[in-house]
């Protein structure tokens, strides 16, 4: 299994703190907004700051002749199904059961290239995606009660990941010559037009004027996490293999909940802090060589 470089661990370290603080930001901003809503202007917003950050580092926007039906075949699980399921699950559970439920995609990410693209992964991915599964019960074990009153909101969360699992080995596999950023920008962009109708359509009537608090959650995600965390990890969806990929983002799940207790006054249990050796481990079996 590939190990990831020291570029790689930056990019990690980084993405791994805007994605976990985001889940209890992302909680926040729906609280009295429309989900769909609130996940398409940040979506518009971000859609410029991409556009930007291509331009700066002289990259071509353009898409290769012929590619433009894979680039929409990877923006469906990849965007579309990820962003669309997993607002409506943040509406509706709390920020750390929203995460760890998202954080369950390595799992499906296996499942889907087994089922999908004949992968057989090596034993250490297997250990890695017990271990992160392990964890993922565990900390669900405490929430079991809660989640049973809103099934719903459970089965989004699940949607969103195991689309994210099969956008992640597709995004491995795809064979489209264009910059990492570019590919992002392209792929966000048809998302968004979708997404604004979706909006338009089932949220116009309690569309208004977005408070401070909103505002700052909606400028954070279109920034730092559309402007930035997205393509950091595309970059490593492409590079990487997907058993590494996914795995390697395992510490966001634990970085959300704790973040959710902090920002949102969600309380950690034991399960927290035994899941989290457990993720430790997950993301050993992709972030440390053998010797």
């Amino acid at each position: 299994m590939t190990s990831l470089s020291r570029k790689d661990w930056i990019l990690l370290a980084l993405l791994t703190l805007c994605w976990g603080f985001n889940w209890p930001i992302m909680k926040f901003g729906v609280q009295d907004f429309p989900p769909l809503t609130f996940r398409t202007v940040s979506m518009i917003g971000g859609l410029p700051v991409l556009w930007i950050a291509a331009r700066v580092q002289g990259a071509s926007l353009a898409i290769p002749r012929g590619k433009l039906p894979q680039v929409m075949r990877l923006a469906v699980p990849n965007m579309l199904i990820w962003h669309v399921f997993m607002i409506l699950g943040v509406k509706m559970l709390s920020s750390g059961r929203a995460a760890i439920l998202g954080y369950t995609m390595p799992v499906w990410a296996v499942l889907c290239g087994l089922a999908f693209f004949g992968e057989r992964p090596a034993r250490a991915a297997w250990i890695g995606i017990g271990c992160a599964f392990s964890g993922a019960v565990l900390l669900l074990s405490s929430e079991f009660a809660a989640l049973a009153g809103n099934p719903l909101g459970m089965v989004f969360t699940l949607i969103a990941a195991a689309g994210w699992g099969y956008g992640t080995v597709a995004m491995k596999r795809a064979t489209i010559d264009m910059p990492t950023i570019s590919l992002t920008f392209w792929m966000l962009a048809l998302t968004t037009a979708v997404m604004a109708v979706a909006s338009f359509v089932l949220e116009h009537a309690a569309w208004h004027i977005p408070s401070a608090g909103t505002t700052a959650a909606i400028v954070y995600n279109a920034v730092i996490i559309f402007g930035f965390a997205h393509v950091v990890w595309f970059q490593l969806a492409r590079t990487l293999p997907p058993i590494a990929s996914s795995l390697s983002v395992m510490m966001i799940p634990v970085l959300g909940v704790f973040s959710g207790a902090w920002m949102l006054g969600e309380t950690p249990h034991w399960q927290d802090y035994a899941a989290m050796g457990l993720i430790l481990a997950a993301m050993s079996t992709v972030l440390l060589k053998p010797r």
